[in-house]
């Protein structure tokens, strides 16, 4: 992959990318959640460019284990207000949704990527996004949000996720999507065990064997609390930890609460490299 197409950027996939997470919601499983409060959201996002982020993720939803969808036009109006107030930054900004109608409303007000933890499942997401330049981040979940942790089950969890991003990405392309738009995400902490997460950690090289670009979400989660005992908000040096070893194994994009100490990681780990 020479390049990724992020709607109005061209980003160049030999430098990883550090994605700040923007909470609009009530309920964010790591307590940052904004409640729809656009100046205190614009905020988190001024100081996570201030830290070094490369791009934003901003989600009206939670899609913690155990969430309840929220009303549509809720969601839309949080996340339109933010991207009409966001898009004259120069920063790709990327929608966290699963929903069409938000997909469409977000790209028709400046939006650089959609982010779909259904992976452009639902019924018109597909066509809601194909026919824009927005890079496509195409994650596996087994299950829905609601009842995902209850009892996840693969026979080799790899092989499962990679066939079902392969069949994704075949739906998407199938209809047009250029492969210089899709991000794949094996999706840590949707539907999987702790032991799950940590195989896919493991080979997360695999994922990128294909020339796409991928994105690695652990910031905060249970399979760091998992290993350290640790509460959600005091898992930054795990959180930290994670995202390095993703970038290690193949990772072009990793989302993160904690923007400043991962990016410093980064750059002590590009130091060793560009003398080694």
């Amino acid at each position: 992959m020479s390049f990724l197409l992020c709607g109005r950027f061209r980003l160049d996939p030999s430098q990883p990318r550090v994605m700040a997470i923007i909470n609009l919601t009530d309920d964010s499983f790591s307590g940052d959640g904004s409640r729809g409060d656009l100046a205190a959201a614009i905020g988190r996002a001024e100081r996570a460019l201030e830290e070094g982020a490369d791009m934003l993720d901003i989600g009206a939803e939670s899609t913690r284990p155990g969430s309840d969808p929220v009303p549509e036009q809720q969601e839309l109006e949080r996340v339109v207000r933010f991207v009409e107030h966001a898009r004259d930054w120069q920063v790709p900004l990327s929608i966290d949704t699963l929903k069409p109608a938000v997909m469409r409303a977000a790209l028709a007000a400046g939006a650089d990527m959609i982010n779909d933890i259904n992976a452009f499942r639902a019924e018109g997401a597909i066509e809601a996004v194909a026919g824009s330049t927005a890079a496509l981040c195409v994650m596996h979940m087994q299950g829905e949000p609601r009842t995902m942790q209850l009892a996840p089950c693969y026979g080799d969890v790899v092989a499962e996720v990679e066939d079902f991003l392969a069949e994704r990405v075949h739906a998407l392309e199938s209809a047009g999507v250029e492969r210089e738009r899709i991000v794949l995400d094996p999706g840590f902490g949707f539907g999987k065990s702790v032991e799950h997460n940590y195989t896919l950690l493991r080979e997360l090289a695999r994922f990128g064997r294909g020339g796409l670009a991928v994105l690695a979400g652990m910031s905060r989660k249970s399979m760091l609390g998992a290993v350290t005992g640790r509460a959600v908000d005091a898992r930054m040096p795990a959180s930290v930890a994670a995202a390095l070893i993703a970038v290690q194994r193949g990772a072009h994009i990793v989302r993160v609460h904690d923007v400043g100490p991962t990016r410093d990681a980064l750059k002590v780990w590009q130091a060793l490299a560009a003398v080694s």
